[in-house]
C-alpha cells in the first residue's frame, strides 16, 4: 500500500468520528429575539376638543322696503350699506297727485257736510209743522230719509279723506326697523307702483344668526346644550371665518329646528353672535366649533401607538419583558393624541415605536 493511499484512509476515518461526534449531540433552540422599542405612559390630561360644522350666517330679522303709493322718486336719504335707525326717513315720492286727492276729498266732505246741515234744517222745520198737523205725512219722512242719506255721505267723505291722507304720509318711505340697508333697487326719478315695487331690504346686523345642520344622532346632545343654564357666553361655541381665523366672539345657542329634514336626516340649528364690528355679513360660509362632550380630564396617548385591525383599534402594553395587545376605545383626535375612553389604565406603559415588528408576547427591549 503505497502512501497516498494511506493518507485518504485516515482522513475518512477522522470525517467518520466528526460525524459520529456531531450526531452524538442535540442542537439548543435559539431564544427569540428581543425586539427594541420605544415606550410611553398612559397619562391623563385636559383633553379640549371641538367638532366642526359648515355654517351660514344670517340677519335675525329681514324688511323689504316696498314703496307704498305710486309716483316718482323725488328723494333719497341715505347712502348704501348705511346703517339707519328705526323712523328714519329712506324715500320721498312725489306728492302732488297724492296732495290733489286729498284737497278734492276735503272739498267733498264740505259739501257733505253742508248739505248734511240743510238737510237737517228741513227736517226740524218738517217736524214742528207735523206736530200742528199742518204738513202731510210724507214730506217729513222724505225730509228725514233725506237727512239720513246726508249723513251717510258725509261718512263716505270723511273715509275718503282719511285715506287720501294715508296715501300722503305713505309718500314719505321710514325705515321700519333699525339695521343696516342694502344698495338701492331703484333711482331719484324712478316710477313705482304702490305695493308692488322693491325699494330696497333691511336687516339686523348685531347680534348675528348663525344656523347650521345637525345630524339627527346628536339632536339629544344638542337640547341638552339649549338647556343648559350656565353662562350661554362660554367656549362651548366658536367660530371659523372664511380666511380660517378665528372670530373674537363666542356664541349661544338659541334654537333647534321644529323637524328634522326628511332628506338629508338632519335639524337646522342656530346660535346667535355678536357682531359690533360688521364682520359678520348676511349669507357669509363660516365653520361653527362645538366643544366635543368629552372635553376635559382625559386619559391621552400619542396617535402613533395605535394599531388598526379590521375596524378596531389596539396598542401594546408592556408587561415585564413582553408586549401584550389591548384593545381600547378611542375618543376624540386632539393633534397628535387621542383620547382613550376604555382599555387604559392611567400609568400603564404602552409601545410608541417599533410596533411593525411586535407581534403579540413579543419580548421587547427598551
Amino acid at each position: 500500500m503505497n502512501k497516498k493511499s494511506i493518507l485518504f484512509r485516515l482522513g475518512l476515518l477522522a470525517g467518520f468520528a466528526a460525524l459520529g461526534a456531531c450526531g452524538g449531540k442535540e442542537e439548543k433552540p435559539t431564544p427569540p429575539a428581543e425586539v427594541p422599542v420605544a415606550t410611553t405612559r398612559v397619562e391623563r390630561g385636559e383633553a379640549v376638543a371641538y367638532d366642526e360644522y359648515p355654517a351660514t350666517a344670517q340677519a335675525l330679522k329681514v324688511v323689504e322696503v316696498r314703496a307704498m303709493a305710486s309716483g316718482y322718486v323725488t328723494g333719497m336719504y341715505f347712502e348704501d350699506g348705511q346703517h339707519v335707525r328705526k323712523g328714519q326717513k329712506l324715500y320721498q315720492i312725489d306728492q302732488q297727485q297724492v296732495q290733489a286727492s286729498v284737497d278734492q276729498a276735503t272739498a267733498n266732505l264740505r259739501v257733505a257736510e253742508s248739505n248734511e246741515r240743510l238737510a237737517q234744517k228741513d227736517a226740524e222745520r218738517y217736524m214742528e209743522l207735523d206736530k200742528n198737523e199742518a204738513i202731510a205725512k210724507q214730506v217729513l219722512d222724505n225730509s228725514l230719509a233725506r237727512l239720513e242719506t246726508a249723513k251717510l255721505q258725509v261718512q263716505a267723505a270723511r273715509a275718503t279723506v282719511q285715506q287720501s291722507r294715508s296715501g300722503l304720509k305713505y309718500t314719505t318711505v321710514s325705515a321700519p326697523i333699525s339695521g343696516t340697508i342694502g344698495i338701492s333697487q331703484v333711482q331719484l326719478g324712478a316710477l313705482v307702483t304702490s305695493n308692488q315695487t322693491l325699494l330696497n331690504t333691511l336687516s339686523t346686523d348685531d347680534p348675528m344668526a348663525v344656523d347650521f345642520g345637525v345630524d339627527q344622532k346628536e339632536i339629544v346632545r344638542f337640547t341638552k346644550l339649549l338647556a343648559q343654564t350656565k353662562n350661554p357666553l362660554d367656549s362651548t361655541f366658536q367660530l371659523t371665518m372664511p380666511d380660517g381665523s378665528r372670530y373674537p366672539h363666542t356664541g349661544k345657542i338659541e334654537l333647534l329646528d321644529r323637524a328634522v329634514d326628511a332628506q338629508t336626516g338632519t335639524i337646522k340649528t342656530r346660535l346667535i353672535f355678536p357682531n359690533p364690528n360688521g364682520m359678520l355679513k348676511a349669507g357669509m360660509t363660516v365653520n361653527i366649533r362645538v366643544k366635543a362632550s368629552e372635553s376635559g380630564s382625559s386619559l391621552l396617548i400619542p396617535k402613533k401607538a395605535l394599531v388598526e385591525q379590521m375596524g378596531e383599534y389596539f396598542v401594546y402594553v408592556v408587561q415585564g419583558d413582553s408586549a401584550i395587545q389591548q384593545k381600547v376605545q378611542t375618543g376624540t383626535t386632539i393633534r397628535d393624541q387621542i383620547v382613550i375612553r376604555e382599555g387604559l389604565d392611567e400609568g400603564a406603559e404602552i409601545v410608541t415605536e417599533g410596533i411593525q415588528k411586535l407581534k403579540n408576547g413579543a419580548k421587547v427591549k427598551r
